[in-house]
């Protein structure tokens, strides 16, 4: 690769083709056949001078920074860009992951016929406990729709941490249809697909891949934008549509930069998305939601609070001699899973309720796991003892944060919307693959071909951060710096690429040197 700057550089080398999003070039710049296009009636934004000599209106503050966003924009792209391009496809995969496991978990997710009434709860737990007589049963799904099955959740020896066993069972005849390994909601295809979508089935390790691309991707984006929004062109309409009369390189910029432009509000979000549950960042984003009081709240189902809030046991969280304290009022009696999601839906809570059977000094927790909009997220807690409600929570209490927070982790997983929701994650990750491919399509395009047989497209001179005034560049220095605090994976990987610039910047002026001596 040849990014030998202290060669001539043509005016056509001067800008950078961006990898993965929205990105400029110019073309327009080119003198006449010194390039593969012929020169557009477009000019450069960054350009000091309109034709007569009369400056452009364009050329102040934008005009200092389009340098810097350029060869960041590049050395992003160059970089980063393969990473992009595997978190679209695995994307891809993921999204499609939902239409296919109910094709292939045909048998296990739907019932031959549907009845004219299911049998109880109690009733499909003892027959998955049958077909299971290892598993401890935790929890229970009942069916959420007429032709669905119930799933009874089981915790069994010698499965992953974070994986349960999943019995599916017929609600009307209470025969089971099948045993599967699921990891939450998902099933093994999904399950399998998610962690490759993460982690490249690599682990912790695997998970910094996901999250340096998320962590590059809203940069990319953004400055993307920025730079083909700043450029002038002859008509509007090419700001949002692809110039059909362009050849050669100016055309695959136009579909760059186009397609681009309307998918960077997805792209942003999915970044943003995507880091709320990354290792590094999204700590520091659930630290700072935390304090900014948009902390998910759960449901209480501890026995004992119930228990000394009522005055039903004065000895409830009392100290014990020796200073121990005595443990929550194990329940007498259990009131049934069947009572217990009717006192829930008494209360408002019955639509796709998930159950929690109740553990040592809990009760039973039914929670709605409706996302699709309207969504349908209220739990209860229910007394295992008298089928009393201990506490209730509805979504509409969340704190802001917190419900923005679901609905953006939703719509990155296609749940929100359902189907729609899938077939746009499916876009967009099939455009930021088209977008790296021709972000790269124009970096070859633009390798000087006269000067040697093999070499690729050059960046934008460095050097640009010393023309920047210093009351634009200092503040742009310390958001940069308080943003890869808390992004460390782009902080990290940004001390990398200036690394890896200013090496080259070395070994480029050695060279210079050496053949000025020569």
């Amino acid at each position: 690769m040849s990014l030998d700057e202290s060669q001539t550089i043509r005016p056509a080398d001067t800008t950078p083709s961006p990898a993965d999003t929205p990105g400029p070039d110019t073309p327009g710049s080119e003198a006449p056949g010194s390039g593969p296009d012929a020169p557009g009636p477009e000019a450069p934004s960054g350009s000091g001078q309109r034709s007569g000599g009369q400056r452009s209106p364009r050329s102040g503050g934008w005009a200092a920074v389009r340098p810097l966003v350029l060869r960041m924009h590049f050395y992003a792209g160059l970089l980063i860009a393969p990473l992009l391009f595997i978190a679209a496809a695995t994307g891809l995969l993921y999204a499609l992951s939902w239409q296919a496991e109910s094709i292939v978990y045909s048998d296990e997710l739907t019932v031959d016929r549907v009845g004219d009434g299911a049998v109880s709860l109690s009733t499909q737990v003892r027959a998955a406990q049958s077909a299971a007589p290892t598993g401890k049963v935790i929890g229970v799904w009942p069916a959420p729709e007429a032709a669905d099955t119930t799933r009874v959740i089981m915790e069994k020896p010698g499965l992953a941490e974070g994986e349960t066993l999943t019995v599916f069972v017929d609600p009307y005849t209470a025969d089971v249809r099948g045993q599967l390994t699921t990891a939450g909601d998902a099933l093994p295809l999904r399950a399998w697909l998610s962690e490759f979508h993460s982690s490249l089935q690599l682990g912790e390790f695997g998970r910094n891949y996901s999250e340096l691309a998320a962590s590059w991707l809203w940069v990319v984006a953004l400055g993307g934008l920025a730079l083909w929004i700043g450029r002038r062109r002859s008509r509007r309409a090419l700001l949002v549509l692809p110039d059909r009369k362009a050849t050669g390189r100016r055309r695959t910029l136009s579909w760059h930069g186009v397609v681009g432009l309307w998918a960077v509000a997805g792209l942003v979000a999915l970044s943003a998305t995507g880091l709320t549950w990354s290792k590094y960042a999204g700590e520091n984003i659930g630290q700072l939601q935390d304090r900014l009081g948009g902390a998910t709240p759960a449901v209480s189902a501890t026995l004992g609070e119930a228990a000394d809030s009522a005055g039903a046991d004065e000895h409830a969280g009392h100290q014990m001699p020796g200073g121990a304290e005595m443990p929550p009022p194990q329940p007498t009696a259990d009131i049934g899973i069947d009572k217990a999601v009717e006192a829930a839906r008494a209360a408002g809570v019955g639509d796709h309720v998930r159950v929690t059977l109740p553990a040592e000094g809990k009760g039973y927790v039914i929670k709605e796991q409706d996302k699709q909009v309207p969504v349908h997220l209220d739990a209860v807690a229910v007394d295992p003892a008298d089928g009393k409600v201990m506490d209730e929570l509805r979504f509409a209490d969340y704190p802001v944060l917190a419900q923005l927070t679901r609905f953006g982790i939703d719509l990155h997983m296609g749940q929100t919307f359902g189907l729609a929701n899938q077939l746009a994650l499916a876009a967009l990750a099939v455009a930021l693959m088209f977008l790296v491919f021709w972000g790269y399509r124009m970096w070859w395009l633009r390798r000087p071909t006269k000067d040697r047989a093999l070499s690729f497209g050059r960046p934008q001179p460095r050097g640009a951060w010393r023309k920047a005034p210093v009351t634009l560049l200092l503040p742009l220095a310390a958001v940069t710096a308080v943003v890869g605090w808390f992004v460390p994976m782009l902080g990290i990987s940004l001390i990398a690429f200036l690394a890896i610039d200013v090496l080259l910047g070395f070994v480029a002026g050695r060279r210079a040197a050496s053949a000025a001596g020569a």
